[in-house]
């Protein structure tokens, strides 16, 4: 299955689904206007992902800010990998944030209730390399 790799903008997040070297992310800013034409494909991908994923997956959500119209996105992406659990995929959610936005912590608290997923949260402060 071919991946995606997406490069960051100063609106959109840096994306890897990348089923080959076990990488999935989505990392930085999600402020895009045309919600749609981004994250379509991303859902879509993942919805043809299912018979590929035979390891345990690792999925890092590390985002800094998104705005209203990407929260509702990015909670499609949290559903479709809900499903994909549910149909015998091994997924775990690795929600990064900073220790001084406690906002982006509830919010990846608010969405770990709405789906059926293994949260992990890790504070960015944990690994300094990583800010």
């Amino acid at each position: 299955m071919e991946k995606i790799r997406i490069e960051p903008t100063d609106v959109s997040p840096e994306v890897i689904f990348d089923i080959e070297n076990n990488n999935f992310s989505i990392r930085g800013k999600s402020v895009v206007t045309e919600v749609d034409s981004f994250y379509t494909p991303l859902i879509e991908w993942l919805e043809n992902s299912q018979e590929n994923l035979t390891d345990r997956v690792d999925f890092v959500f590390d985002l800094e800010y998104f705005n209203i119209f990407s929260s509702k996105r990015i909670l499609f992406i949290l559903y479709k990998l809900s499903d994909l659990k549910i149909a015998g995929a091994d997924i775990n959610v690795i929600w990064h944030f900073s220790m001084e936005d406690d906002d982006m912590k509830e919010v990846g608290e608010d969405f770990a209730c709405m789906v059926n997923l293994p949260f992990e949260f890790i504070s960015n402060a944990m690994y300094p390399e990583l800010v």
